[in-house]
């Protein structure tokens, strides 16, 4: 693990702070800063256009395709004197972090041009279609099929737990295009419109109301033939590039968000006086060593980038099974603390149990839960999306351990 930045990556922060400071409202640094609700809606309505115009959405993109072309380092610093100011920047994860860079690395050039310029402007909005009912975490059993008719693929099938498909323009989608081939073998990987006949999305609300998940169902939906990315039945390794790109222009900033949640907590035990209970300490002080242990995993990440010493994957599992973990645990402790209260729904925006800028209160009217609630039925999400802890735990015992693989169920 190297904590010492290069020289020509130091040089680069006081060119973003100044960035910062200009475009910033004033008196964003002082202490007692606050704004409005119109201020902040303001703010909201016009920052995603500075960030643009600035160059800093997607900066490490080549130059040639609307980005920066920055180094990895260099977005590590971007991403660092960002989180240091408080200053938001852009989050269209299925965007900005999966499917860009999945063109970018296997798209053809007419791909490129079609779909990266949107992308960068935010003026196309992406889902991920790869889980199915029946797949579990055996991805590659996956049923949806598409079949060629003259220029356009055919789709049916169903995918679930697609996050955001209500709001999204395209989604990203993993197809059965070869029946008769292998699993891994037969499966394409194509950018559908969702906006046509043929495609229903059914929402999965949540116990507080909220509905971020849906099923998607494609009933001779269509797309280009021309939208297969990285060549026909070639899906499978196209995939995996997907899901293996993590974000590590955030791997020293990542912890930030579980810090800031940690010290809001506290707060709350003091409020309550369970700061003075020694299990109570204890268990703060268990779950902040964990959040130590998630920042330097960070750099041990970044470390392991720079080098190109490929334990990336490893590492990733690791660390995707142990933040996910902590965050459940320590959404359990944040309830224990407000004890009886935490029953209560008090989504107001202004309580104890709400924070500003860790986890917007959200639910339906008349379940208006508090971000500390909404954290934690979110928590119980996090050790399953991404890969489930049970597998994160396989791919550990298999391909670092060297165990013997899991039994597979027979179907007899």
């Amino acid at each position: 693990m190297d904590l010492n930045y290069p020289t020509e990556a130091e040089a680069f922060r006081p060119v973003i702070r100044g960035w910062l400071e200009q475009n910033l409202p004033q008196g964003w640094f002082d202490d007692n800063f606050s704004m409005t609700e119109d201020e902040r809606k303001a703010f909201n309505a016009t920052w995603t256009s500075k960030l643009f115009e600035g160059g800093w959405i997607c900066a490490g993109w080549p130059q040639e395709y609307g980005g920066k072309g920055l180094s990895l380092i260099e977005q590590v610093v971007l991403n660092e004197e960002f989180a240091k100011a408080g200053a938001p920047m852009r989050a269209d994860f299925f965007g900005d972090t999966l499917v860009g860079p999945t063109i970018l690395q296997w798209g053809t050039e007419e791909q490129k041009q079609e779909f990266i310029p949107g992308i960068l402007k935010g003026e196309i909005a992406w889902c991920q279609g790869f889980s199915e009912p029946n797949s579990g975490s055996d991805l590659a059993s996956l049923k949806t099929s598409a079949v060629l008719d003259g220029d356009e693929w055919v789709i049916n099938g169903q995918k679930v737990w697609t996050t955001q498909a209500q709001h999204a323009d395209y989604v990203f989608l993993l197809v059965r295009t070869d029946p008769d081939a292998p699993q891994h073998a037969g499966i394409s990987y194509l950018l559908v419109p969702m906006h046509q006949p043929g495609i229903e999305v059914r929402p999965i609300v949540q116990v507080d109301g909220s509905a971020e998940f849906n099923e998607v169902f494609f009933d001779n939906a269509r797309c280009p033939k021309g939208n297969v990315v990285g060549g026909l039945n070639n899906g499978w390794k196209v995939a995996m590039t997907t899901l293996g790109f993590e974000r590590g222009s955030s791997s020293t900033t990542g912890y930030r968000r579980f810090l800031k949640e940690w010290e809001h907590i506290v707060s709350v035990a003091q409020q309550k006086g369970s700061s003075h209970d020694r299990i109570t300490r204890d268990a703060l002080v268990r779950a902040w060593e964990k959040i130590k242990i998630i920042e330097i995993n960070g750099y041990r990440s970044l470390t392991d980038s720079l080098n190109d010493t490929h334990h990336t994957a490893m590492l990733g599992a690791c660390n995707k099974m142990f933040w996910s973990e902590m965050h459940r645990d320590t959404m359990n402790l944040a309830l224990d603390i407000l004890g009886m209260d935490g029953q209560i729904l008090s989504g107001t925006g202004d309580n104890e149990g709400s924070v500003p800028g860790v986890q917007a209160s959200r639910g339906r009217s008349d379940y208006p839960v508090s971000d500390l609630q909404a954290g934690f039925f979110f928590s119980r999400s996090e050790t399953i999306w991404g890969g489930a802890a049970e597998i994160q735990r396989n791919i550990v015992s298999e391909r670092a351990l060297g165990l013997p693989k899991e039994p597979k169920v027979s179907k007899a």
